[in-house]
């Protein structure tokens, strides 16, 4: 049964209902000027749009007296609209590929059915349980026609399709494109559900083996007369286009042959009659050709579909071995023959045969075979992997990163395959210049690159590198090598066995660097510097890295250690062990710093107590990193000994300010506020500018909300951080004699730099001690004099509001930190309604208003469920709404204007008014009435439209206010009722405006 009864109902409900605008007269003329288009002895082709036009206007739906949507009528005018898009689809011979690339799904499968009920089927008809052979040949064509369309949108509807880049967002046309991809949806639907019923209607057309013929224009016309002038000769086996039996077995094989391999994907035993039907149209095509009148077939696409059912039905006996490169591959992939696969990848080196991304694909899928257990690939992988690369090389193309990493551990039978690889890739006597020259730079790069000497001997005495690089070269190679190390002493002489060469002290002693660097297992490290200390007392080997940093602070006391063995091997655990932290590997970093400590214990308390610091600090990352972010609380030891850091007496001790700096806003993010309001001694207070800061917030959000009088802290933190971002005002005589005043931005008035305190809030986490620095900078914003748009926050009372000295504030640094601090906190989390207001604050005080409405929008759609809850009132505020409106009407959304109007405590009319009167608006306009409760507002648009002469518009308005909830005499319950349906529906559509 074909899709006509659900999908012509489906077209013709999505349409407008607006009657048509087209006269009789005019529609009469059209028909005639088509007509008299078509019969010209070789005329243009029409443009296939006129289907589209003839069959929308035929399937408007009308609108009755009592303004009721009926059904389109099924009259004289309708019937020859359709008529006429089917004229076009006959004067184009009802070529599928033409008419697929200039109609939708819905316009195709309107017209296909007006073919079928035209052609006289009988609607509601199964097509699998009609006999083709006992109906008239047009009939039988038009069922061939629908089927092999049903089967090619399935097929077509499988493939990726490049999403269109959408214009500015504009309501209507949005709801118009969903309602054409939702119809689409549905016939896809129920074109896959008849899918199996289809296959069998063209496996039994391809059992005809007769000549069948298909509508003309003439045929159509006759078809349109009246059925006594008729006399049968539409159905007699004349009538018609002739398409031979041949033409209809290609074009049917085609059809079947891509809706099977399209279904291999799951079957892959449906590849085999996939296959049968490629090769069938191919025999057809060497014979009758790929083009007719009526129908081409794309031979290069048919060839791949060809090839990829020779790949995916081969079998891995020998005689699969004389196929294609590609199905050797696939069975080699398929029966596991790995070495194989790389004898073939080798070969192709010579011919370049195989694409760059079918190598690629291949390499791609070993990994994965390998990152799943089989660890017996990796070899597999490298091979593939070196195979590809030299590929790339001798054709120009870039390195893989794949090849650089794995060949960062290089080893003697990676080089010795590599090189294999190589000569087995270029034909020296027949290589052009080009080949040999990129070879060669491959080669001479590998040698520059490797640390490791013994592989680099194996590369420069290879015959291959010998012959493609002059003696010259080799020199320039060899220089450029002893640059890089002065111990490097090459042969410039071709070696015959890298074996025969003795290792030289110097080649030990750079093999042993090379390791120490590499190594991150403390017992290994000390083992190495062993070894090196027992060849050459000469070296210090906390040097040879400039990776290695320890702070100035360490470094001055590890210096100073006498014995040069321990102290390079405290200097490197060191250094190592900061650099793992740095990195987060978190595990080899307490690897590192144990056994520091465990060294130091014996000969220096100061180290011993460096070393638990900087395990304390490791301990720190690790929980926050770990178990802290899911919200679990850290041990009462690891609390226990931040505080004892805090409380720390030992003189002379160096101390890292980065220590104490993380061990506050530990305690802050773990709420220890009891602690550092009032456990923490003085002294610290006094010497430590993070513990003070620390203090002064955690005694702020204590109090938090309380009354006035205790604020007395929130004033302190006040004063501190309006210290912070002063700036020193220095007066300075130039050379003409006059007095300039210059500022400093990084003030040294403070207890830190403003760029050391936005380092340390970036490392808290509490939303409250968030909320609550936030606020105070948001404030100090504010106080400005000039300031024109307040930002909202949440305690921002609990500041002073005003400063004595607003001259010596950086307001402008201010205002950079108030951003930084908000996008930072809503990394921490994204749905605080509070920080997503100051977010659509800054952007309002900045002029970015479609940036600010979607914060707006954001931040009460978090807090209410998107908008199916009411949004709290202390989100949407008078002010916000506000601003809203503000944004909205700079962006010439003026009908959004109205409406927000109506969600402030008191509807501001005068505003709407002004608003409704503007007429050029960048908003859906008219489709925004559905949204409006007000009754004043939308009688006021029905006054506008009438005066306008805007018919259409005024009846929009009308059917709005005469909806029975917004009667006036309803109880208060159901216009709120009505009011907070319609804000909901409305926050809704702006939300998928701005998001």
């Amino acid at each position: 049964m074909s899709a006509e009864a659900a999908d012509r109902e489906a077209a013709t409900s999505s349409r407008p209902c607006t009657p048509p605008q087209t006269s009789w007269f005019e529609f009469v003329l059209e028909e005639a000027l088509l007509e008299q288009h078509l019969q010209k002895p070789s005329p243009d082709p029409p443009p296939v749009q006129l289907i589209v036009q003839f069959l929308e206007q035929a399937s408007k739906p009308s609108v009755n007296e009592q303004n009721q949507v009926q059904p389109p009528p099924d009259n004289k005018r309708n019937r020859i609209l359709k008529l006429l898009a089917l004229k076009v689809a006959a004067h184009l011979k009802w070529d599928l590929d033409v008419l697929e690339k200039s109609l939708s799904v819905p316009v195709l499968n309107m017209l296909l059915n007006e073919l079928l009920c035209i052609s006289k089927v009988p609607p509601g008809t199964k097509h699998v349980d009609v006999d083709l052979s006992s109906l008239p040949p047009t009939t039988a064509m038009a069922i061939l026609l629908y089927n092999r369309w049903a089967i090619r949108t399935i097929v077509q509807s499988s493939f990726p399709v490049k999403q269109v880049k959408p214009g500015p967002p504009q309501l209507n046309v949005m709801n118009q494109i969903q309602q054409e991809k939702e119809l689409t949806e549905n016939i896809l639907k129920v074109l896959k559900e008849q899918a199996a019923d289809s296959i069998l209607v063209l496996e039994g057309a391809l059992k005809l083996n007769k000549d069948l013929y298909v509508h003309t224009i003439r045929t159509l016309d006759l078809l349109a007369m009246e059925p006594g002038m008729v006399n049968g000769e539409t159905e007699s086996s004349t009538a018609g286009l002739k398409i031979s039996a041949e033409e209809i077995q290609c074009q049917v094989c085609y059809d079947l042959g891509a809706i099977y391999f399209q279904q291999g994907s799951t079957n892959a035993a449906v590849h085999e009659k996939a296959k049968e039907k490629f090769f069938k149209t191919k025999e057809l095509i060497a014979k009758n050709g790929s083009s007719s009148p009526h129908f081409t077939i794309d031979e290069e696409r048919l060839a791949g579909y060809c090839q990829a059912c020779e790949v995916l039905t081969s079998s891995s006996d020998d005689a699969s071995q004389q196929a294609t490169p590609y199905s050797q591959i696939h069975s080699c992939m398929k029966s596991g023959k790995y070495q194989d696969l790389v004898k073939i990848f080798l070969e192709d080196n010579l011919t370049l045969s195989l694409p760059e991304q079918f190598r690629q694909s291949v390499l791609r899928e070993l990994f994965q075979k390998s990152q799943q257990g089989n660890d017996a690939l990796d070899e597999v992988c490298f091979k593939v992997c070196v195979c590809n690369t030299v590929c790339d090389v001798l054709q120009g193309r870039i390195i893989d990163i794949q090849f650089c990493q794995l060949f960062l551990k290089p080893s003697k039978e990676k080089i010795d395959f590599l090189l294999e690889v190589c000569s087995g890739s270029i034909n020296l006597e027949n290589a052009s210049e080009e080949l040999k020259r990129r070879m060669a730079a491959f080669l001479k790069n590998l040698c520059l690159g490797m640390e490791d000497l013994q592989f680099v001997f194996m590369i420069s005495s290879h015959e291959l590198f010998i012959k493609l690089l002059k003696d010259d070269e080799r020199k320039l190679l060899i220089d450029q090598m002893r640059k890089r190390s002065p111990r490097i002493n090459l042969c410039t002489k071709p070696v015959t066995s890298f074996y025969d060469i003795p290792a030289s002290a110097s080649v030990n002693i750079g093999q042993l660097e090379h390791q120490l660097i590499l190594s991150v297992d403390p017992w290994r490290i000390r083992q190495i510097l062993i070894e090196l200390h027992g060849m050459t007392s000469e070296r210090q080997f906390w040097m040879i890295s400039n990776k290695w940093e320890v702070p100035n602070v360490y470094g001055n006391v590890i210096l100073g250690i006498k014995d040069s063995l321990t102290r390079d091997l405290v200097y490197i655990l060191m250094a190592k062990g900061l650099h793992c932290c740095a990195i987060k590997d978190f595990v080899h970093a307490k690897q590192l710093f144990a056994a520091c400590l465990e060294l130091v214990t014996e000969f220096s308390p100061k180290l011993r107590q460096v070393m638990l610091n900087e395990m304390l600090l490791l301990d720190i990352y690790t929980h926050e990193a770990g178990a802290g972010v899911s919200g679990e609380r850290p041990p009462s030891d690891l609390i226990s000994r931040v505080r004892g850091y805090l409380e720390m007496r030992v003189p002379d001790i160096p101390l890292r300010q980065v220590i104490a700096e993380e061990c506050v806003a530990f305690l802050l993010n773990w709420c220890e506020n009891e602690y550092l309001t009032m456990q923490v001694p003085l002294p610290l207070v006094q010497t430590n500018p993070y513990v003070k800061l620390g203090q002064l917030l955690a005694a702020t959000c204590k109090e938090l909300p309380g009354p006035k009088e205790s604020r007395r802290t929130a004033k302190d933190l006040w004063e501190v951080v309006v210290q912070i971002c002063s700036v020193s005002n220095q007066h300075k005589r130039g050379n003409d004699g006059r007095v300039s005043l210059i500022k400093h931005r990084e003030s040294t008035l403070g207890i830190m730099y403003r760029s050391e305190l936005l380092s340390f809030i970036k490392k808290l986490r509490e939303p409250l001690v968030l909320t609550t620095i936030l606020s105070l900078f948001v404030k100090l914003h504010n106080v400005r004099e000039d300031i024109v748009n307040d930002i909202a926050a949440e305690h921002i009372s609990i500041w002073p509001s005003s400063i004595p000295n607003l001259q010596s504030v950086d307001f402008e640094a201010v205002a950079i930190t108030v951003k930084e601090l908000v996008s930072y906190a809503l990394t921490i989390n994204a749905n605080n309604h509070f920080w997503l207001i100051i977010q659509a604050d800054i952007y309002f005080a900045t002029n970015q208003y479609s940036a600010a409405l979607h914060y707006y929008l954001q931040a009460g759609a978090v807090c209410s469920d998107f908008f199916n809850k009411m949004v709290p009132p202390d989100v949407y505020t008078d002010q916000v709404i506000k601003r809203m409106i503000k944004c909205c009407s700079l962006l010439n959304c003026h009908t959004q204007v109205a409406i927000l109007c109506q969600f402030l405590r008191e509807v501001d009319y005068k505003t709407a008014f002004k608003a409704l009167q503007e007429q050029n608006s960048h908003d859906a306009m008219d489709s925004y009435y559905e949204y409006i409760w007000d009754v004043t507002i939308l009688e006021y648009l029905t006054y506008l439209h009438h005066k306008r002469g805007e018919t259409d518009k005024r009846q929009i308005a009308i059917k709005a206010i005469g909806q029975t909830e917004l009667n006036a005499s309803n109880p208060e319950e159901v216009l709120q009722l009505a009011a907070q349906r319609r804000k909901k529906k409305f926050l809704q559509a702006m939300a998928k405006l701005y998001f």
